[in-house]
């Protein structure tokens, strides 16, 4: 998944970064909080003069808790035509498929965004409520859709429903009863993705996977009653369709395939991806992308399978993709994949470098603190790259993972290996356009500031390096124990994090990373150590609202492992609590043993999962993961307010250009950085809208 995928974010340049599916988990300790800062334009030392050399601007704006930045694609200039042809290809390949992403997200959302787009291209304005309609657009925009891309929470304008209606009348626009009250009347579809167990997980969310009217109880014993034609190499049911319900009352699936749902967009998807195939680097990579081609046509999840074997075995040449739907977090049931796309170029000296970690995989396996029951005898075709991304689309834009490990079928990983990437040139983009100012607020003494500062680019991505490489990589099903999803049901995503974050975390502190030449020292695991466990106790409270429990998978992991090693330490005062001048510090004692406490819960969560002991993993997220502090929270938001930092970050894509010669023929594809968010927001409305409102 991301980390899985999906999924934390230098000594080495560009080696990783945050994992994909945790989204800035490192980055957040750079980058802090603050939600309530308005329309503020940010300007720093990056930000000045043109685009060229060290004045190259970073961060280009500042709205509600978000903040944008631009990436760079180095390498580009360096591929041949055809290569960049291919690129040029597979990004439009993901634009032509944009669309899918806002209808999963929410029914209404594209007819949404068509009337604020029709807004925006009609009028500007200078007044408050203008400043508060041009906020929310943007949010929107961010999200692919009216609900926060993180929390899920429904964004609550904040300007009134009379002046909405007055802007689309005078810029022509119209937009139906049911979704206008969709944005004004917060009863409605509040929450994208529910995550708390005593409510319907399906019903209470928004998210386009099911028809509005069925429940969870009706999706389990939809899906429970298909059998799997090999149960030991089972497909990834639903995967790829929405369930409905037929006028019997019976449940059906509808297919995301070019001549079912999203059709129009696919057949757009299927002619980039039949011009990439044409200009493939070598046979293997054209063999993949012609099942793909084919999975497209005919939804065969079967085929899906034969296709992601193909891709992992695809490992010659300079580019590289992530496309289709992939990712099941937006799924509360855990079937249905979000579209994506991420087109990527190799970093071969950076890549070099942590094939290490990788060509090791089988020793981290074996010394690894899980029951040998649930160790894999044999790890095979685990492939770790650095990369730079060239353009994404979908579930992995304008918020982007920052690294990836697929794909996600566990039978798959283990008999024909899995492929981590990190994006290295969006890890250079958050460094650029980072805060120091949050560490210096949090830490405990100036011990951790100095061990920070000289070692947590390099933590964060070796962290990530061995949370993609070989935590998403580890462990086994004992026989018979079905698939995670279904064992494990909505806590399977934050368990399957945890056991990868707690792979990455014991091994950060072991003298095989010195021996191997990836750590100077184990001080690097040190730093690791102290950021994870001030994020997961203190700083990811940020993204909190006041009063809220933690819904989020992958922050239910981060605080799950945090509270857990903190309380089974307590009596050996592993780690402090101080309170210093009214303020709280976390202060690690004894790394050793919060290593081996890593280790002990690492061992209980792989038993977990490998014997799909649901009431065990509902217990660690329930009792340790989900519940806040919230007299620590409210300091958390105090102390972090004036920092003045927005806790989100997300990107304008790098555009691509084609030019021709007299012929008409590709000549050669121009790089260029857009600097206008909503400008390039608006131009993908009017170039890649290829799905009607509703779908």
């Amino acid at each position: 998944m991301k980390s899985q995928t999906l999924l934390t974010r230098f000594i080495f340049a560009t080696l990783i970064g945050l994992s994909a599916c945790e989204q800035q988990t490192d980055t957040e300790l750079r980058t802090g909080n603050t939600p309530s800062i308005e329309n503020a334009t940010l300007t720093n030392t990056n930000e000045q003069g043109t685009d060229s050399g060290d004045s190259f601007i970073w961060t280009t704006e500042r709205f509600a808790d978000i903040k944008i930045v631009r990436y760079q694609v180095p390498g580009f200039d360096e591929l041949n035509l055809k290569q960049k042809e291919l690129v040029y290809y597979l990004v439009q390949a993901g634009l032509a498929g944009r669309d899918i992403m806002w209808d999963q997200n929410y029914r209404h959302n594209l007819s949404i965004r068509r009337a604020i787009e029709t807004i925006l291209m009609g009028q500007q304005g200078g007044s408050d409520e203008w400043q508060a309609f041009y906020t929310y657009a943007r949010q929107v925009f961010f999200s692919n859709g009216i609900h926060h891309h993180y929390s899920g929470d429904k964004f609550t304008p904040e300007f009134t429903k009379a002046y909405f209606l007055d802007l689309l009348e005078a810029a022509g626009g119209t937009l139906n009863e049911n979704a206008i009250n969709a944005i004004f009347d917060p009863s409605i579809d509040a929450k994208k993705v529910n995550q708390d167990s005593e409510k319907d997980l399906v019903k209470g969310s928004a998210i386009n996977f099911y028809d509005p009217d069925i429940t969870d109880a009706e999706v389990t014993a939809f899906y429970g009653a298909m059998t799997q034609a090999d149960p030991n190499r089972p497909i990834l049911l639903g995967l790829n369709s929405k369930v409905i319900r037929l006028k019997d009352g019976s449940l059906a699936e509808k297919k995301w395939t070019a001549n079912g749902m999203y059709g129009a967009a696919i057949t757009k998807i299927i002619g980039w991806l039949e011009k990439a195939v044409t200009v493939a680097e070598n046979q293997a990579q054209a063999d993949a992308l012609t099942l793909l081609i084919e999975y497209y046509k005919t939804g065969d999840l079967k085929t899906w399978d034969d296709y992601n074997i193909a891709w992992v075995s695809a490992t010659e040449g300079d580019v590289d993709y992530i496309h289709s739907f992939i990712e099941v977090y937006q799924d509360p049931k855990g079937y249905k994949g979000a579209f994506e796309n991420i087109v990527q170029i190799k970093d071969f000296e950076a890549s070099r470098r942590m094939q290490k970690v990788a060509s090791d995989a089988q020793w981290f396996e074996d010394n690894s603190t899980t029951d040998a029951a649930h160790k894999k005898e044999k790890v095979v075709g685990v492939s770790y790259n650095v990369v730079s991304v060239a353009g994404e689309a979908g579930d992995a834009s304008p918020s982007t993972p920052v690294g990836v490990n697929l794909p996600n079928s566990n039978w798959i990983r283990a008999e024909h290996g899995s492929k981590s990437v990190s994006l290295g040139n969006i890890v250079n983009a958050y460094s650029q356009a980072s805060d120091p100012s949050v560490l210096a607020e949090f830490a405990h003494d100036q011990d951790e500031i100095a061990r920070s500062k000289e070692h947590r680019e390099l933590a964060g991505k070796m962290r990530t390096a061995l949370h993609e490489v070989i935590g998403h990589a580890s462990g086994k099903l004992e026989d018979g124990v079905g698939t995670p999803k279904e064992t494990l049901q909505n806590y399977s995503s934050p368990l399957e994090e945890a056991r990868a974050d707690l792979v990455a975390l014991y091994f950060m502190l072991d003298p095989k990373l010195v021996e191997l030449g990836l750590m100077p020292s184990l001080e690097v695991g040190k730093a690791a150590y102290d950021s994870f466990i001030l994020n997961g106790l203190m700083l990811q409270l940020q993204r909190i609202k006041s009063g809220k429990t933690i819904e989020q998978a992958h922050m239910r992991n981060r605080q799950m492992v945090a509270a857990w090693v903190y309380q089974k330490g307590e009596a050996d005062k592993v780690i402090s609590k101080v309170t210093r001048d009214g303020k709280t510090y976390f202060e690690i004692n004894d790394y050793e043993k919060l290593r081996s406490l890593f280790g002990d819960l690492l061992k209980e969560v792989q038993r977990v999962k490998s014997q799909g002991d649901y009431e065990a993993g509902r217990d660690l997220i329930e009792n340790y993961g989900v519940q806040v502090d919230q007299a620590l929270h409210q300091e958390v938001l105090a102390r972090i307010k004036p920092l003045n930092i927005a806790p989100y970050s997300g990107f304008i894509n790098a555009k691509l250009t084609p030019l021709r010669n007299q012929a008409g023929e590709i000549s050669d594809i121009k790089v260029s950085y857009p600097k206008d968010f909503v400008e390039q927001m608006l131009e993908y409305g009017r170039e890649h809208s290829n799905l009607p409102n509703y779908n």
